[in-house]
């Protein structure tokens, strides 16, 4: 697995408007938006630098994802309501 780095970050986020919200998508069978909180700079269990992004402190969790993110994510297959 590929791991993504603060340049590549960076550069996903580049072209994106400054001011849009940014958001983490978590857990695939229960779909949640999370809001950041703080970015800390530390070492993982190897030495290596890593940048950790934590949840802010006061998120309420209880923003679902939208759908067409988890079908972009590939979390869930594209559906359809049922007929009526």
């Amino acid at each position: 697995m590929t791991e993504t780095t603060v340049g590549d970050l960076t550069a996903q986020l580049s072209p994106l408007p400054p001011d849009a919200p940014v958001r983490l998508a978590l857990n695939p069978f229960f779909p949640m938006a999370h809001r950041i909180g703080a970015l800390v700079a530390s070492h993982d269990e190897h030495g290596r630098a890593t940048v950790f992004i934590a949840q802010h402190p006061d998120d309420d969790s209880d923003t679902y994802l939208p759908p067409d993110v988890a079908i972009q994510l590939m979390w869930h297959p594209p559906t359809s309501a049922p007929p009526r």
